[in-house]
């Protein structure tokens, strides 16, 4: 393995964060900051990665000490200069024709072609200024069109790979001038996953990979939905497209796939939060001996004033605590509460969740409840401390259409709260239980189909107006909680694997 720099560490850990901490709250952002904090003893420098520089003007978390060095790198601005290319070097087009084959040709690539491609931006042998000015390139791209596209399209394709190229390529430059640390930890593949691996031919050192959510699925999921993807009115597919994709679709997918298989062939440890997800690592291609499953955990010992502080009784309050965007599927809750305030007037639907990310989907939800007359029922609080929300609810409730293993269930036991969720990630698990031992413990609330407002409001009403199924889900999240997610088993094992990782270089 080639290595570009031999200079002393700056920090212990390198963390490789795309669009999450210091900026937005909540999720993976919490968790992130939770690592920081309770591993005061490791230094760590960070790496964000962001798409438009004027979405991250607010830092949501203050930085913690042992944070020694943080650069920001924005994808939006890779494509926004124009460099001109150095000129036309012999070795540039084997070079270019290697990264078109690697990222958009239909066929799958060879371990050797990626390899070919890491090295060369590792390295430094291809450069942003070469992609995008240089004949070779420009060959390259036209070649690719020529042969495979199937849109009819040339102005939708080209800056289709435009698009993608630029950012990797603008990253491979960054990543030079980052400092070295004696270990690189990514939480996600796409953008942040390749960069650790870049990082890693360059520094020769170990390299961790966590998710929380499988980025690739993630990205299925919002390209699926996307209005932005250029597309032409007549699409011309043929049999290896999915069904109903048009093509410059299906360039983004397979674009997010290679990448992340490409990031599986390099992280030395692959992380998930739970066994299903590791399962589907498997499936796209990591190794199962480097696989390893890690739950989240909660400062338990933080939530006793929240469960002390919670009167006698089922309080009539549903709540929703996420980021108000189409991924928590908010929308649906609402709907739910339609069913729930007909049956019970009094019941109240709390929103509790920063509102900035996606105002259009905000305004939307705000209109369906105007449209629905539950503008008295269902209130949208915004960002608010989680500790003062949780005392105030009867019930929790996510309507998520993806999610991995979230801190709020936990959270909310911690709370004494049971749970209504929608069937995806871990969420099974955590109400039902995983292991024997643990599905002994019973069910800590209730599991139901995504979008699906029915099911959602019947599983809502049934705990309200039990209360013995109610204290039964409330018995059983409080154990669960406490035996299997504390956060202090967290803490131990990312810090041996921390330790094990820098005495390995």
């Amino acid at each position: 393995m080639k290595k570009a720099h031999y200079e002393s560490p700056v920090a212990d850990v390198c963390l490789l964060l795309e669009g999450t901490w210091p900026y937005v709250r909540g999720g993976v952002s919490s968790w992130i900051h939770q690592m920081l904090l309770g591993l005061p003893e490791v230094t760590f420098s960070v790496m964000f990665i962001g798409g438009q520089r004027s979405a991250y003007t607010r830092k949501n978390y203050e930085i913690p000490p042992n944070v020694v060095h943080i650069k920001e790198v924005f994808i939006e601005e890779a494509w926004q200069a124009s460099p001109r290319s150095k000129g036309e070097q012999s070795h540039i087009a084997p070079e270019l024709a290697n990264l078109y084959r690697f990222l958009h040709h239909p066929d799958p690539p060879t371990v050797a072609q990626g390899e070919q491609l890491l090295d060369a931006l590792a390295q430094g042998r291809l450069n942003l200024a070469d992609v995008l000015g240089c004949r070779a390139s420009w060959e390259a791209l036209t070649e690719g069109y020529l042969k495979h596209c199937a849109d009819p399209s040339f102005v939708n394709y080209f800056w289709t790979l435009r698009a993608m190229q630029s950012p990797l390529l603008m990253l491979a430059e960054e990543a030079r001038d980052m400092p070295r640390a004696r270990v690189l930890h990514s939480i996600s593949t796409g953008y942040a996953g390749l960069l650790g691996s870049i990082l890693k031919q360059r520094w020769g050192c170990r390299y961790l990979l966590s998710e929380h959510g499988i980025y690739t699925k993630e990205r299925k999921i919002d390209l699926a939905q996307a209005s932005w993807i250029a597309e032409s009115s007549e699409q011309a597919l043929n049999s290896s497209l999915e069904a109903g994709a048009g093509y410059m679709r299906v360039l983004w997918v397979r674009f997010f796939e290679r990448i992340g298989r490409l990031v599986y062939d390099h992280a030395d440890n692959i992380i998930s939060l739970y066994d299903n997800n590791r399962q589907r690592q498997i499936k796209d291609g990591a190794n199962p001996a480097r696989t390893q499953v890690i739950p989240n955990g909660i400062d338990l010992p933080k939530w006793t004033a929240a469960l002390e502080a919670r009167p006698e009784g089922i309080l009539p309050v549903v709540g929703l605590i996420g980021r108000v965007v189409p991924i928590k599927d908010v929308k649906t809750f609402i709907r739910a509460m339609r069913g729930v305030v007909s049956a019970m007037p009094e019941v109240q639907g709390w929103i509790v969740g920063p509102e900035e990310e996606d105002p259009a989907y905000v305004a939307e939800c705000r209109s369906l409840v105007a449209s629905l007359g539950l503008e008295n029922n269902v209130l949208f609080l915004g960002f608010q401390n989680i500790q003062h929300i949780l005392p105030q609810l009867g019930l929790m409730v996510l309507t998520s259409i993806s999610e991995a293993q979230p801190l709020v269930i936990l959270e909310a036991w911690a709370a004494g709260i049971p749970v209504v969720t929608s069937d995806v990630g871990s969420c099974r698990e955590l109400i039902e239980g995983g292991i024997s031992e643990d599905r002994d413990l019973g069910h800590a609330g209730e599991v139901v189909a995504i979008a699906d407002p029915q099911s959602t409001s019947q599983a809502i009403l049934g705990l309200l107006r039990s209360p013995q199924r109610w204290q039964a889900a409330q018995h059983s999240g409080l154990l669960r909680v406490h035996r299997y997610y504390a956060e202090h088993l967290m803490f131990e094992r990312y810090r041996a694997l921390y330790h094990s990782a820098m005495e390995a270089v």
